[in-house]
C-alpha cells in the first residue's frame, strides 16, 4: 500500500499541475525510499529548472544520464518511470487528502528514528535537549491551504480583523500602554537601548514581574546574570523590601511573601541561565518545548537579556565573512521568528555606541554594533539618565521606532525610578508635550511623588 501511494503521488505530479503545485513545497525527498525517491528526485530536479511538469519519457532520458546507479535499483527505478506514463484517475480531494497523511506519518517516522540516533550518541549536529523540537515540528507537518488575502473577496474577513480585540500585554506603566495602544502585541520583537548601569536588565526585570502579577506566564532567559540574581531583583519588586534588606528576611517572613504572592496571581515565572554567547534561538526553542512537556508551562511573554550576547543559530561567529552588522541582524531576525512561531512577544535590549553613553537625547543610530537590529524590532524605546534625572529618581524614555503607533506621539517621557526595589512607576502628570519642545540637551524634570505616592499600577494588591 505504502509503495502503491507513492507512485500514484509521482503519477499525479507528473500529470496534474493542481496537485503539484499545492503539494510540491510540502513534500520532502526524505519522505521517499528506494527506486520512489529516486524518480521524485529527477521529477523536482526537473520543475525546479524548467518550471514545468516533465513526462516520463523526459525523466527516462535524464534517468538514462545517471551512471553511478546499477543493478536492481536502475532496473526498478527505470520499470517505475515507465509505469508513470500511465496515469490512475483517483479522486482529487482524496489525493490531497491522502498525501498530506502521508506526508505526516513519513515526517513523525523519520522524527522518530532521528531521536534513537540523537540518544544513542550518534549525532554529531543534534543534542537531546534538540528531541522535543524535533517531534514538534514532525507533528506539525499540514499542507496549508491559505494562498494569500484576496483584496475583495477577503473584504469581510479584513473588516474583522479590524475590530477584532487583539490580546495585549499590558504595561503597568500609563505612558508605555499610550505609545503602544494598550501594551505590546504577540509575535513580535521589542528593545530597550541604553547605556551600561543605566536599567535595561533593571526594566526587563520590572516589566517581567509586571506581566506576572497580570496573571501571565513568563519565561525570563539570561544570559549575564545568575538565575537566583534575576530572581533577587524581581523579589526586591514584587516584597516591595530593598534589594540590599533581601537577605535580612527571615526564612518564615521570605516563605510568607512568596506564599501571599502565589495566592495574588495564577501567573509564573520561570528564569533560565545560559553561558554568555553560548545560546541561540535554536537553544530556546528546545528550550519552550521541554518546558511545555515537562512543566506544562506555556509563556505569555519571553525576557532575554539580552541580545548582543546571544549566539546565532545560523552563523558560526564573527568572521572574516560575518561583520557585527550581519551577525546581530542574524540573531535579531532569529528572535522575532521565535516570537512569530511560539506566538509571543519578545523583549529583549541592546547597549548604545560609544558616543551614544554622554548622549542625553539618543537617537536610533547609536544603536551598537548593528543597525539591522532596530530594521528588525516592532518597538525600540531608549532609557536615558542624567545627574539631574537621577536626582528626581527619574529616567527619560524616547521612542526610536514604533509599529504600534505614530512614533512622534509622546516621543519622550519620564518614568519614576526605584533602583533599590528594581520598580518603574508613573510619575504625576508626564511632562511629554513640554519635553518634547525642549532642548534636548536640557530635559525638564518634575518632582515625583513621595515615596507614598507612588502609582504603583498592577502592583496595588502585592504589598506583602
Amino acid at each position: 500500500m505504502e509503495s502503491s501511494l507513492q507512485t500514484i503521488i509521482l503519477k499525479n505530479l507528473i500529470h496534474d499541475e493542481n496537485f503539484c503545485r499545492k503539494t510540491l513545497p510540502h513534500i520532502k525527498i526524505d519522505y521517499f525510499e528506494g527506486e520512489h525517491k529516486l524518480v521524485y528526485d529527477l521529477i523536482v530536479n526537473f520543475i525546479g529548472k524548467y518550471n514545468k511538469l516533465p513526462n516520463s519519457q523526459v525523466l527516462a532520458i535524464e534517468f538514462g544520464k545517471l551512471e553511478a546507479l546499477s543493478g536492481p535499483d536502475r532496473i526498478n527505478a527505470g520499470k517505475l518511470i515507465h509505469d508513470l506514463d500511465t496515469r490512475e484517475e483517483v479522486d482529487y480531494e482524496w489525493l490531497v487528502d491522502s498525501t498530506e497523511k502521508w506526508c505526516k506519518d513519513r515526517a513523525v517516522y523519520i522524527a522518530i528514528m532521528e531521536s534513537i540516533s540523537i540518544i544513542d550518541g550518534k549525532s554529531d549536529t543534534h543534542s537531546e535537549g534538540m528531541i522535543p523540537d524535533i517531534l514538534s515540528k514532525a507533528l506539525s507537518v499540514t499542507f496549508d491551504t491559505n494562498v494569500g488575502h484576496d483584496y475583495i473577496e477577503s473584504a469581510d474577513d479584513r473588516y474583522e480583523f479590524y475590530h477584532r480585540i487583539e490580546d495585549k500585554i499590558e504595561f503597568d506603566i500609563d505612558m508605555l500602554n499610550k505609545i503602544t495602544n494598550g501594551g505590546v502585541s504577540r509575535k513580535t520583537l521589542n528593545i530597550i537601548l541604553a547605556g551600561t548601569a543605566v536599567g535595561k536588565s533593571l526594566a526587563m526585570c520590572h516589566l517581567a514581574s509586571a506581566a506576572m502579577s497580570q496573571g501571565r506566564n513568563v519565561l525570563y532567559i539570561t544570559m549575564e546574570m545568575a538565575e537566583e540574581k534575576i530572581a533577587e531583583r524581581i523579589d526586591a519588586n514584587l516584597f516591595d523590601v530593598p534589594i540590599d534588606q533581601i537577605t535580612n528576611l527571615t526564612k518564615d517572613a521570605f516563605d510568607s511573601k512568596v506564599k501571599r504572592i502565589a495566592s495574588k496571581t495564577h501567573g509564573k515565572l520561570i528564569i533560565k541561565q545560559y553561558p554568555t554567547a553560548s545560546a541561540h534561538a535554536g537553544h530556546f526553542r528546545a528550550l519552550l518545548m521541554e518546558l511545555k512537556l515537562k512543566k506544562n508551562f506555556i509563556p505569555d511573554i519571553i525576557f532575554i537579556d539580552y541580545l548582543n550576547i546571544c549566539a546565532s543559530s545560523r552563523m558560526k561567529g564573527l568572521s572574516g565573512a560575518v561583520n557585527t552588522y550581519t551577525y546581530i541582524k542574524a540573531i535579531a531576525e532569529e528572535l522575532r521568528g521565535l516570537a512569530v512561531e511560539f506566538n509571543v512577544p519578545v523583549w529583549s535590549a541592546t547597549q548604545v555606541t560609544r558616543s551614544g553613553y554622554s548622549n542625553t537625547d539618543v537617537e536610533i543610530t547609536d544603536t551598537s554594533e548593528s543597525f539591522g537590529l532596530p530594521a528588525t524590532a516592532d518597538l525600540m524605546i531608549a532609557l536615558i539618565s542624567t545627574e539631574q534625572l537621577e536626582k528626581m529618581n527619574q529616567l527619560l524614555v524616547k521612542q526610536l521606532k514604533n509599529r504600534y503607533n505614530d512614533v512622534n506621539k509622546n516621543k519622550r517621557f519620564t518614568v519614576g525610578l526605584d533602583r533599590s526595589k528594581m520598580r518603574l512607576y508613573d510619575v504625576e502628570d508626564p511632562i511629554a508635550n513640554v519635553m518634547n519642545d525642549a532642548t534636548p540637551a536640557s530635559p525638564v524634570v518634575q518632582t515625583p511623588f513621595s515615596s507614598g505616592q507612588k502609582k504603583r499600577g498592577n502592583f496595588e494588591n502585592f504589598n506583602v
